[in-house]
């Protein structure tokens, strides 16, 4: 689609689709877990909103009203949504040339939300060009053939990220060659839960009666072709003639695509591998674009609205008190510091550090044993990699260190049991892994690992407690020291998944 590109907490519950810690050296009892979903259901605060497509909430979802948004009132809520042109501030970019996001054409009205797109001949477009895969360069307001296109659109998207969950829109789009988009992107993924347009010029990917989702890979070189599936749903009816329901349920390892309650599709990672890149938070988009190829609107059909009556998002319970930022603790992208804003020009494929977004950071001399490991993990794509060394080589430093930012972990005082999911290879291996939370320091050690079984992901689980709760510098840090390690030829293990849970 485009170029480019915690969560409520309630009563210390986050709500994000990610299972709890299990049991030291076992994955989860199929019946405990049965058992303690029923609980959790019980548990659940009560709501007037479920999924369209679980009207009985046997899912156990809880709205995130963070996110949500009914669209009451007169005017966009600013405080959930990021306007596209609004104090003539962008994010990223200003819409698919020739039209331009502009923010007079976000409205709301009679409960719902409208993404105007009109022919404004008078407005002062920007003085700038746009380029998108092979339609080559177009300025706005301007086609590329030189044809005076004013055509302005509309878009807004949500400041806040999410990771996991149930986002589900009813909306109609506009009766013209102009696009109806609810999407998503985080870092370096992007998700187009569709792309809708009520009356294409051209035959294409996208008509009238149809639905487009895709999925899309931004990881560096971020060139196109950049889709990893898409799905192409022929429809019974004309998109822009009435309201329908259209949701999508994003899980750690699964992607459902529904349409008025019903699936549609069901992506898993099974199917897809690696290229399952839907692993990290995102923001959640609507915007109405032109698509060049699909032909563009004709002066006579404008103005026309995408109207949507709501935008809810619902999201699991989990005791996992790191589930928020599940992804930066499995090792797949940046911890977000969303509280310092984000930045307007932050490209989905960025793993620059600034204030918003920071990495975990492999301390010097540790490199050559510590690495993040694409391609190995126990969920999303990635983990923690020592590399371990021959029967010439040993561990050239005290102790090898991969660190998480300053004032990434927030805990209460009380008492806590963190796990996380281990590979370790045969031979000779660290019998410990320390786990130094910095603020107050507390060391929590992962130990008699060389009696554990090799070459299958287990869980190692530790206790511990704090006195007082995180202060401002408080983070994670993992170390792999000498002492533990065999003098000569240690074997390479992968660490993913770190939970944290209270302990009552």
């Amino acid at each position: 689609m485009k170029k480019w590109y915690r969560i409520l907490t309630v009563v210390s519950v986050v709500f994000v689709l990610m299972a709890s810690g299990a049991c030291t050296h076992t994955t989860q009892n199929k019946a405990s877990e049965s058992k303690t979903q029923s609980h959790v259901k019980e548990t659940l605060p009560k709501s007037k909103f479920y999924p369209y497509s679980d009207p009985e909430n046997e899912g156990g979802w809880v709205l995130n009203e963070t996110l949500s948004d009914e669209f009451s009132g007169t005017e966009i809520d600013t405080s959930k949504w990021f306007v596209q042109g609004l104090n003539d501030n962008y994010y990223i970019w200003k819409g698919r040339a020739p039209s331009q996001f502009v923010p007079h054409n976000v409205i709301v009205e009679d409960d719902k939300l409208k993404l105007r797109t009109q022919w404004e001949p008078d407005y002062s477009f920007v003085d700038e060009f746009y380029g998108d895969g092979n339609m080559g360069a177009s300025k706005y307001g301007v086609y590329k053939d030189g044809t005076k296109m004013p055509v302005t659109t509309a878009g807004i998207l949500t400041h806040k990220r999410f990771l996991y969950g149930y986002m589900e829109v009813k909306s109609k789009v506009g009766n013209a060659a102009i696009t109806g988009a609810f999407w998503a992107i985080g870092h370096e993924q992007e998700l187009d839960v569709y792309e809708l347009m009520g009356n294409p010029k051209n035959k294409g990917n996208i008509r009238e009666d149809s639905y487009l989702a895709t999925a899309h890979d931004w990881s560096p070189p971020a060139q196109r072709p950049t889709k990893i599936f898409n799905h192409v749903e022929n429809l019974s009816f004309r998109t822009a003639d009435d309201f329908h329901v259209y949701g999508a349920e994003w899980g750690v390892d699964y992607l459902k695509l529904y349409i008025d309650g019903k699936m549609i599709r069901h992506f898993t990672q099974d199917q897809l591998g690696t290229a399952f890149v839907l692993n990290n938070p995102m923001e959640i988009w609507l915007d109405s674009e032109i698509f060049y190829w699909l032909g563009l609107p004709h002066k006579e059909e404008l103005p026309v609205d995408f109207e949507i009556e709501y935008m809810r998002l619902w999201q699991k319970p989990s005791n996992n008190l790191l589930a928020a930022d599940g992804a930066f603790y499995g090792f797949e992208g940046p911890y977000l510091f969303e509280e310092n804003g984000r930045p307007l020009d932050l490209l989905p494929e960025s793993s620059v550090p600034n204030n918003y977004q920071q990495f975990w950071n492999v301390e010097k001399g540790s490199e050559k044993y510590l690495s993040i490991a694409y391609g190995e993990y126990h969920k999303g794509v990635n983990s923690l990699r020592f590399s371990g060394y021959s029967k010439t080589e040993k561990l050239e430093v005290p102790k090898a260190v991969i660190s998480a930012p300053k004032g990434s972990l927030k805990l209460e005082e009380g008492n806590y049991k963190l796990s996380a999911k281990i590979w370790l290879d045969q031979g000779g291996v660290t019998d410990k892994v320390h786990v130094i939370l910095k603020d107050p320091e507390t060391q929590v050690v992962l130990k008699d690992l060389r009696n554990m079984p090799r070459r299958k992901w287990i869980t190692v689980t530790a206790e511990f407690s704090r006195a007082t709760a995180s202060g401002a510098k408080d983070a994670m840090a993992i170390q792999i020291r000498k002492e533990d390690l065999p003098k000569t030829r240690a074997a390479k293990f992968f660490m993913d998944d770190i939970v944290i849970e209270k302990v009552k």
